[in-house]
């Protein structure tokens, strides 16, 4: 009878085991590079900067100083790392089911029976230890807790790519608001440029060399441009603010000096896809969720098979406190129970088919977030690579108008053209400093968004 009851265990776990077999991760086509590369030659990773810290790579000890207080005040990455300890505390929990439960009960109990003859009341001293423990035969809690690692897993890959989000939205924002600073400077350079020319015009007109009319468009040039120089400033303001809530400090205590920076990117390292797979959090934390539901699968097929539960109990019994403890007091019970569910209207396979239909839904959510990182890469590889072009033909213009404006105020100054001449040639060098800093502004902030989409400097060595 033992040597038939260990045939049908051993058989029983082989099929536990059979059922329980993991699937392999998606595949997903891979390009052998980036086609947006061009002719680029990709720089070497800087080895001597620290796992994580990408935005060193811009060398502003400012922006350095930001990203260090966003890591520990961010309130989004505070709530995803609450997040981790919960998954790794829901994990600890499963994983305790794999051991007994003991408990201790001493009670005391004065009862007192009418209906007996002689009834008389009587005390009852018990002092017990009960245990109860469900072996793991068929492998139920083990596929629980293989769910609840990877359940682990996901949650620490999502905190890395709230981190990432939140530190990639930070540069950019900080970049942003030095634009402002450098859009002001070249504002403010105009403005003075303008208060001259009116001061010409004004002169000019006492003289009686020149018209009111040239000094009213003097003066509306003047003035339009000041309005800009304000306007500037709210935008400014509002990136200074965003800044503070991304470092977790209140915004009416928040400050940074105004500072122009060179907006130019870094060399960028680029890896290849596969390099991709691994650098980047959400993906990671997608294919970590296809091994959790492909672990549920596991779990929902284990409630086909029986529950054992084993139980005891032992301790001491006594109607007088004064035998409570003694050897004859004792009292113990074993037991065991084997449960089996015969018929329950399909419920099982449905939870089955529910677990299925949950890990295809996890594996079509993990390709289409990598054919997005491939779109992200090529995006801004394009942006990249593009406007350094684009911001060269653009310095270019600036200086023909720089040289068109001079031309056009020595002939203004010598009574052989109108202001209006003065006027175009101005309003065409601003717009054309603006223009170049608005490329300088957009390539840099794809320069962020193509190291958040290359996964920074993420490790994926912190999931294991």
């Amino acid at each position: 009878m033992h040597r038939l009851t260990s045939i049908v265990l051993v058989v029983i776990g082989l099929c536990s085991f059979a059922i329980a077999k993991g699937k392999d991760r998606p595949s997903v086509p891979a390009p052998p590079t980036f086609k947006e590369l061009g002719n680029w030659k990709p720089s070497e990773p800087g080895d001597q900067l620290s796992k994580g810290k990408w935005w060193e790579r811009f060398n502003d000890p400012e922006l350095n100083r930001l990203e260090e207080a966003l890591n520990v005040s961010n309130q989004n990455v505070v709530a995803a790392v609450a997040n981790v300890e919960a998954a790794r505390a829901m994990l600890r929990q499963t994983r305790s089911q794999l051991f007994p439960t003991v408990s201790a009960g001493p009670s005391f109990t004065r009862s007192r029976i009418p209906a007996v003859p002689n009834a008389r009341t009587s005390n009852t001293y018990s002092a017990a230890l009960d245990a109860s423990w469900e072996p793991d035969v068929f492998g139920r809690v083990r596929a629980g807790v293989k769910a609840g690692s990877y359940g682990v897993q996901v949650s620490v890959a999502d905190l890395e790519n709230v981190r990432l989000s939140a530190q990639a939205q930070l540069a950019n924002d900080y970049f942003l608001l030095r634009a402002q600073d450098d859009l002001l400077q070249i504002l403010n350079t105009t403005v003075t440029s303008y208060q001259d020319a009116l001061d010409v015009a004004r002169a000019r007109y006492a003289a009686g060399l020149d018209s009111d009319e040239s000094v009213a468009q003097a003066e509306t040039q003047l003035k339009t441009t000041q309005a800009q120089a304000a306007n500037a400033g709210v935008l400014r303001a509002q990136y200074e603010h965003a800044i503070a809530v991304l470092t977790g400090q209140p915004s009416s205590g928040f400050e940074l000096a105004a500072h122009v920076i060179a907006l130019s990117p870094p060399p960028i390292p680029v890896g290849v896809p596969s390099d991709l797979l691994e650098r980047r959090p959400d993906i990671a934390a997608e294919e970590r969720a296809v091994m959790q539901a492909n672990a549920q699968i596991g779990v929902g097929k284990k409630a086909f098979f029986p529950s054992l539960l084993l139980t005891a109990s032992g301790g001491f019994q006594s109607t007088s406190a004064a035998d409570w403890f003694n050897w004859p007091s004792r009292v113990w019970s074993l037991g065991a129970s084997l449960t089996e569910t015969i018929f329950d209207g399909g419920s099982r396979r449905a939870a089955v088919q529910q677990f299925q239909a949950a890990y295809d839904a996890t594996v079509a959510n993990y390709r289409q977030t990598v054919l997005v990182a491939f779109q992200q890469v090529e995006d801004n590889l394009a942006a990249v690579r593009i406007l350094s072009q684009v911001i060269q033909e653009q310095d270019a213009a600036v200086e023909s108008a720089k040289r068109t404006l001079e031309e056009a105020d020595v002939r203004y100054r010598s009574g052989i053209d109108p202001y209006l001449n003065v006027i175009t040639a101005q309003t065409a060098l601003l717009n054309a400093q603006q223009a170049a800093l608005t490329f300088r502004q957009q390539q840099i902030t794809a320069s962020v968004q193509l190291i958040e989409a290359l996964g920074g400097g993420w490790d994926v060595s912190q999931l294991r």
